[in-house]
């Protein structure tokens, strides 16, 4: 499954902070690399986790976006 999303980063004290549109998933990292990687890891286990409590669709439908069965 593809989801495309927006990353926003910026710094807050000495940590980066990776934001997620329109999936509002957030995350932190020293680094702003290590910041984009721990919210990629973090949206991975938000879909993993909706797709198992059957809120999937109702979660991307929130968010504008439509799944596409292949």
């Amino acid at each position: 499954m593809n989801i495309e999303y927006t990353v926003q980063i910026w710094k807050e004290g000495d940590q980066y902070i990776a934001h997620t549109m329109p999936l509002d998933v957030m995350s932190s990292g020293k680094t702003p690399e290590e910041a984009k990687r721990a919210v990629k890891e973090a949206v991975e286990l938000f879909i993993a986790t909706a797709k198992d409590v059957g809120a999937l669709n109702d979660i991307l439908e929130e968010c504008g976006c439509r799944l596409f069965q292949s």
